[in-house]
């Protein structure tokens, strides 16, 4: 049965070191947010005990806010994901092997749980409430302590066969680069994710370690060499990458989310979308956009799924998005349209993608 209506429903983005929750009204807009630890030193099953809570403790803050339950819930977690059994397969930042997340969440709170993948409901997020809105074809490039991606084709995230389409972390761009966590080498992931960044930075001696990929990003602005040379490197990697995904699958549109996003975009968007046009022969140069959404991207997807899972379309759910809060393009001009933890190693906010 498809719903006509909508209301509010809570979401809750599972991070290796943070829950990020919230009460979401139609259109994305968050009425309450909360944040918790994960915990996850106490293990897989503890870190499962506090989804649960925090669950919990949603639906109750939905009730003294609105005076009435929740529609229903949202959940997205890192790493394998089967969305179909809602079913959590493996994450090694958290440790849980085959948890059947929806059922024991659906068993606990009485509500339908929509389910998925952290990054691809971020790119969810993104197309319908954010800076991908009205574009069939994009990428969501997630860019932040780890690096992962959200395929977008004919309007809708795509998760591949076996749930792990979107993992451009992994596409091998240095073959002699240093080892990634997932046992390759020279992965994206290894040299162009925001702790890749802060690692090649105090690797090289200096007299200061800054300790976070943000202040590599801010000396570079300074025009310090050093760290100016390390992130036209992040970006030659992403170009690589994104000219590969590019050349298979012809995106409209590419947005930049994670915490990386947040540079200046004359550090990093602009420079990006001028070194793959470098690369491109045949290929049509796609649209470049900063995400919208920032560190709730996730959360916002979650409350999306949440809509879908109990028969709303997106559309309706998306319908009292503030219609003026459009997407930018590279240039910063707005765009027509038609309709994360925090690493402890980088500073910035990205996605957990393992």
């Amino acid at each position: 049965m498809t719903r006509t209506s909508t209301g509010h429903v809570v979401a809750l983005d599972v991070g290796g070191t943070v829950l990020k929750g919230a009460v979401v009204a139609p259109g994305g807009r968050v009425v309450r947010e909360l944040r918790r630890p994960t915990d996850r030193d106490r293990g897989p099953a503890a870190v499962v005990d506090t989804v649960l809570d925090v669950l919990d403790e949603l639906v109750a803050l939905t009730r003294s806010t609105t005076g009435a339950p929740p529609f229903g819930a949202g959940l997205v977690v890192p790493g394998r994901v089967d969305d179909r059994r809602g079913v959590a397969q493996f994450s090694a930042n958290i440790g849980w092997t085959d948890v059947p997340l929806v059922e024991l969440a659906e068993q606990r709170l009485g509500l339908p749980v929509g389910f998925g993948h952290d990054v691809r409901a971020g790119g969810l997020a993104e197309l319908v409430l954010g800076a991908a809105r009205g574009v069939a074809d994009c990428l969501f490039l997630a860019v932040g302590t780890g690096i992962a991606a959200a395929v977008v084709v004919d309007g809708r995230p795509y998760a591949g066969a076996h749930g792990l389409a979107g993992e451009i972390g992994h596409l091998r761009v240095r073959p002699d680069g240093p080892t990634c966590g997932c046992g390759a080498r020279g992965c994206l992931e290894s040299v162009a994710s925001a702790s890749a960044l802060a690692s090649a930075y105090a690797r090289a001696g200096t007299p200061e370690d800054p300790g976070s990929a943000a202040e590599v990003i801010g000396r570079a602005a300074a025009g310090e060499p050093l760290a100016t040379r390390l992130v036209t490197g992040v970006v030659d990697a992403l170009a690589d990458a994104v000219t590969a995904y590019v050349t298979l699958l012809d995106p409209e549109v590419v947005v930049l989310g994670g915490g990386l996003a947040r540079a200046d975009e004359s550090l990093l968007l602009h420079p990006l979308r001028d070194a793959v046009a470098a690369r491109l022969t045949f290929q049509a140069l796609p649209g470049f956009r900063t995400g919208e959404l920032g560190d709730t991207a996730g959360c916002l997807g979650a409350a999306l799924l949440a809509w879908q899972r109990v028969g709303v379309p997106l559309s309706a759910a998306a319908d009292a998005r503030d219609p003026a809060a459009g997407p930018h393009d590279a240039d910063g001009a707005q765009v027509a349209v038609e309709d994360d933890e925090v690493g402890p190693a980088t500073g910035l906010q990205g996605p957990d993608v393992s």
